[in-house]
């Protein structure tokens, strides 16, 4: 708001988000120059409290940036030492062998990680590097410079009226300035949404296409623990509603990461994700590990699955998108942690050049370049088409496939091109007249959940009195619109609950909830009229996650 006066700081880096992206980007910054000042601003309310990923990670990207990582105590600790992929039944599973698959599928030599505790320790290595490092300060607006250029961001706005105005007792924050500024905010976010539109970054790509990413830890019983141990599968008790799958990791202390995944493209809005990922859990091979033990957290977020056809540009005049803002997940290996530290310090490097030069506010294009045609854009390239073939062909023959691809791929061609997404998810949405609806089992209460009781493992909090950070274009959307034309899928495809209609004197009413919001963003991308937007909450609010 141009009214509000704010302090100013200068830095020649800004950096939003200290993921693996904005602090890889951080680090090396200040190898390359520690005289160069680099901030980061975090709106969790510690670093990693936001970071979801329990992941298997390619420590590729740690290799590029601290070589030594071992000897400086990086949280690798726990190597893969199986992997399985089944194929599953409503009762049973057939064994997908691992000869079959190309080379870039295997897990050997990756490691089962806390992804929220790697970047706690990265965001220690980047403090020793003089680093500063702002935990709970949200950026909720950019400030752009005299020639269109983006100049910095605006951080630590707190005590806002409940519609949104400054009141008596609002902080209005402060500018913070940089020659180039990094959005390195994850999967769909505000900032970087906002430069894709005002630059028309997307323009010649492929939408970008989403899943939605749910996740439980459990401790279970030592005697069926096996540490390493990595299994993904396909099929039940999505069928051809949806595609996805799911993830069981093994890590340390008795512990495993249960994750399930479906993608946002689904047609039938009847569609409940978080009941098939509770369903799920009731497939024998899953019941069985799981019973006896308990669930000690629980969080969901988007993941981004269109690919290398679906990257918008990434610069723009002052800013680059790093990692998860531009999407740079391997979706069949689901990994993309590496690629985010690749692309940070891709940045990193292309901003020290331009500063050296005594340039500012420009377009990084070296970053790019080396994104799309260094070891980030191999890596996607090879895996292109796994997604729409998925999308247009369904599980099974994308898997041959799909394999078939990767594997001529790696020999450096493809019998298929580069194929298309088509529709975004939001557009894929169908009426629900077309579809039936699906019944769910009720949740058990010892290895399925309600939501509302699993929200409180993800132990997330926002101020009651702050505005609502999920704004509505149109407040009658979603009862004129959304509710007799798809059944309001609001309702189902949030993880979190936010979303219910109530009846109020005989007359449906749309109630948001933000308080659950776990900020995985799929209400952004997957509602059907495109009514919703997510924006930043306050600094601080927001899941607390602890290790996941």
């Amino acid at each position: 708001m141009a009214e509000i006066e704010r302090e100013a700081m200068e830095y020649d880096v800004v950096i939003v988000g200290a993921g693996p992206a904005g602090l890889s980007a951080a680090i090396r910054l200040k190898q390359l120059d520690a005289d160069l000042n680099v901030v980061v601003l975090e709106k969790g309310s510690e670093v990693g409290a936001h970071i979801l990923s329990g992941a298997v990670l390619d420590p590729c990207g740690l290799d590029a940036l601290i070589p030594d990582w071992k000897e400086k105590g990086a949280p690798l600790t726990v190597p893969v030492k199986e992997d399985n992929f089944y194929m599953l039944g409503e009762a049973g599973k057939i064994r997908i062998p691992n000869f079959p698959m190309p080379p870039l599928m295997h897990n050997h030599g990756n490691y089962i990680v806390s992804m929220g505790n790697v970047c706690r320790w990265m965001a220690e290595q980047a403090e020793e590097l003089g680093v500063e490092i702002f935990p709970g300060m949200a950026c909720s607006e950019l400030v752009y410079g005299d020639s269109g250029e983006v100049k910095g961001v605006v951080a630590g706005v707190f005590g806002l009226e409940a519609d949104g105005s400054y009141g008596p007792g609002t902080e209005p924050g402060m500018e913070l300035h940089g020659k180039y500024v990094f959005l390195s905010e994850g999967v769909r976010g505000s900032l970087a949404k906002e430069v894709i539109g005002k630059y028309d970054l997307q323009k010649g790509k492929e939408p970008q296409k989403f899943g939605l990413g749910m996740k439980e830890i459990w401790e279970i019983d030592p005697a069926k623990h096996k540490e390493g141990t990595v299994t993904h599968t396909m099929g039940w008790p999505l069928g051809g509603n949806a595609g996805g799958g799911s993830f069981i990791y093994h890590l340390d202390n008795n512990q495993v990461y249960v994750g399930f995944v479906v993608h946002l493209n689904y047609k039938n809005p009847n569609l409940f994700p978080y009941m098939e990922f509770q369903r799920f859990k009731h497939h024998p091979i899953v019941a069985d590990l799981l019973e006896g033990g308990k669930r000690v957290a629980y969080g969901a977020r988007a993941i981004t699955e269109g690919g290398y056809q679906s990257m918008p540009k990434m610069v723009a005049p002052g800013v680059a998108l790093l990692g998860c803002s531009v999407g740079m997940v391997n979706v069949p290996r689901i990994k993309g942690n590496h690629n985010a530290m690749l692309s940070g310090k891709a940045a990193a490097e292309a901003a020290f050049d331009a500063i050296k030069a005594e340039r500012s506010g420009d377009e990084l294009t070296s970053y790019e370049t080396e994104v799309r045609e260094g070891a980030i854009g191999q890596d996607l390239k090879k895996v292109r088409n796994v997604k729409p073939m998925w999308s247009k062909w369904g599980m099974l023959p994308s898997l041959a496939l799909g394999g078939l691809d990767m594997w001529t791929n790696t020999l450096g061609f493809s019998l298929f091109g580069t194929l298309g997404h088509g529709k975004n998810d939001a557009e894929s949405t169908e009426e629900a007249s077309k579809h039936k609806t699906i019944d769910y089992p009720k949740p058990d209460g010892k290895l399925s959940f309600d939501r509302l009781t699993n929200v409180s493992f993800a132990m997330t909090n926002h101020e009651e009195s702050q505005p609502c950070h999920l704004h509505l274009s149109d407040p009658s959307v979603p009862i004129n619109v959304n509710l007799p034309k798809y059944a309001e899928p609001a309702q189902r495809y949030c993880p979190a609950g936010v979303y219910e209609i109530v009846e109020k004197d005989g007359t449906p009413e749309f109630v948001v909830n933000f308080q659950n919001c776990v900020h995985c963003k799929t209400c952004d991308i997957k509602d059907p009229s495109q009514n919703i937007t997510w924006v930043t909450p306050q600094g601080g609010d927001g899941p607390n996650y602890p290790n996941m």
